[in-house]
């Protein structure tokens, strides 16, 4: 059994077809899903999938592309999900993107800070986006010792997952680990202990090899437990277990 901890299912580019994929999930063996938000809007919709469906668990925030949301009463909103939905396990996913930069730095930061400061409020874990700004990202969650999560579709350094999980944090690999490109994502995972590491699809993005470029699905997930176990040294059928009770442990489920 798989444990998909980044999906986005809520996406747009799921509608014609999401039912009939959602309901087939489980016999493509996975048994656990983690759709986290983007939005408050995207937030609303993954808790409501999360109570539709039984192997599906929700996360609540708000991305950096959406930062210039994040107000007193967006927070308050979030709050009253976590506390009113049993099935949502993370606040996330929040972060910092300093890539295209369409949001200014500091309103990235005040919204970050503001979301980690209502995961420690809550004590629930995170789910990190963090892409171009290693150093802020690492500066402020040293701020919130208090908080662990996951960096999601890590892009860091070898150095950096290792200084992460050592925080105490998981690292999360996406199809990224089959790209033929891929060197800093397969370091990162031969030099973590495997029992920090959780995969993901990040779908409907990051699709695996051979279908890169194509809409992603959890139905390949299991392209990332065959390319860990590769990396590892390991079975599949080991990759699938260890990573599976990670998610379960990172997520309290």
């Amino acid at each position: 059994m798989l444990f998909d901890t980044h999906a986005h299912m809520d996406s747009r580019s799921f509608q014609p077809d999401r039912e009939a994929l959602l309901q087939n999930l489980p016999t493509a063996g996975i048994g656990l899903l983690m759709n986290p938000g983007c939005s408050l809007e995207s937030s609303k919709k993954a808790v409501r999938l999360a109570a539709e469906y039984h192997y599906i668990y929700a996360a609540v925030g708000s991305h950096p592309d959406a930062a210039d949301e994040v107000n007193d009463a967006v927070l308050e909103e979030y709050r009253m999900l976590c506390k009113l939905n049993p099935k949502v396990k993370a606040i996330g996913e929040i972060g910092l993107d300093y890539h295209y930069e369409d949001i200014p730095r500091q309103l990235q930061k005040k919204a970050f800070i503001a979301q980690l400061a209502l995961a420690r409020e809550l004590d629930l874990p995170v789910i990190v986006h963090e892409r171009d700004a290693h150093e802020d990202a690492m500066a402020i969650i040293k701020q919130f010792p208090e908080v662990k999560g996951v960096f999601h579709c890590f892009s860091g350094s070898a150095q950096m997952a290792q200084e992460l999980t050592k925080l105490g944090w998981y690292i999360g690999f996406t199809g990224v680990l089959t790209f033929k490109n891929a060197r800093r994502a397969i370091e990162a995972a031969q030099a973590i202990p495997l029992d920090r590491i959780v995969l993901e699809t990040d779908c409907p993005y990051m699709s695996p090899e051979p279908f890169r470029g194509q809409r992603n699905d959890p139905s390949r997930l299991c392209r990332m437990a065959e390319k860990l176990a590769e990396i590892r040294g390991i079975s599949t059928e080991e990759a699938q277990q260890i990573t599976l009770e990670n998610g379960k442990r990172l997520y309290k489920i």
